[in-house]
């Protein structure tokens, strides 16, 4: 398969979205866009119950995203950023893998059904393409006011994660979005950058409190990369190739 460029969202949030578009319809959207969604909901230990329903809504967003979901207390966090990423990211390369094998092998075929050698040789394929490919990175922290105590751990687990990836030989862009933002739905934190260096400048500027915008913060980021591939376009006038999340 031809090297291209991941696209995914990784939304944190504690769920309980409660503003503007229907977050799961949002995800669906971005899907559709070859952006692949991946959700990590947040508890503590004695959180009320009804956040532990709207983390109902985490898994719900992956699901339709074509993602992966983890629901976490606060201090595991930064060991799940780094892990959903990446598992997000092997998947999405999975879903493009099995949908060339069906084009070959039939509309059923999928990795699990090679050889046990053949099988062996696809999964280095997909090891090596989660080290080499391109990321492109949407992180949309929620800043609603259940959040305002987990918001210190959130920054360290991107630092962290921001660490983790650049040890990888593909090229990372990431872009960082809080919601809901100071005058709108969703703020952009940090343009778009390999390193996530200025993290702490940007989350000491953040404020959190007020309503749960997820969906809108969703159909932001899709307008986000949408517009920066149109940049790209207008630029170099190639036309780039993403691996589409949607090929599940």
């Amino acid at each position: 398969m031809k090297k291209g460029t991941l696209r995914q969202v990784l939304l944190i949030t504690d769920g309980c979205s409660n503003q503007g578009e229907d977050p799961v319809a949002m995800a669906a959207l971005a899907r559709e866009h070859g952006i692949t969604v991946n959700v990590i909901g947040i508890m503590e230990e004695n959180s009320p119950e009804y956040l532990h329903k709207g983390l109902k809504e985490v898994e719900d967003i992956s699901l339709s995203g074509g993602g992966v979901s983890q629901i976490v207390y606060t201090a595991q966090l930064s060991q799940t950023v780094q892990m959903v990423t990446r598992k997000g990211m092997t998947q999405t390369i999975h879903g493009v893998i099995n949908s060339e094998l069906q084009q070959i092998l039939g509309k059923d075929s999928t990795i699990e059904d090679l050889p046990p050698e053949k099988r062996g040789e696809v999964m280095e394929v997909v090891d090596d393409l989660g080290e080499t490919m391109d990321l492109e990175l949407i992180i949309l922290v929620d800043a609603s006011g259940s959040m305002e105590k987990k918001l210190a751990t959130v920054q360290e687990s991107l630092i962290d994660l921001s660490i983790s990836l650049n040890s990888r030989m593909g090229y990372n862009q990431f872009a960082l979005f809080s919601f809901p933002g100071k005058k709108d739905d969703t703020e952009k934190l940090i343009d778009w950058t390999p390193q996530l260096n200025s993290i702490t400048s940007a989350f000491s500027k953040l404020s959190s409190g007020g309503i749960t915008p997820t969906g809108p913060a969703i159909k932001a980021a899709i307008n986000e990369f949408t517009n920066r591939r149109s940049k790209r376009r207008l630029i170099t006038g190639d036309d780039e190739e993403y691996i589409e999340g949607s090929g599940f």
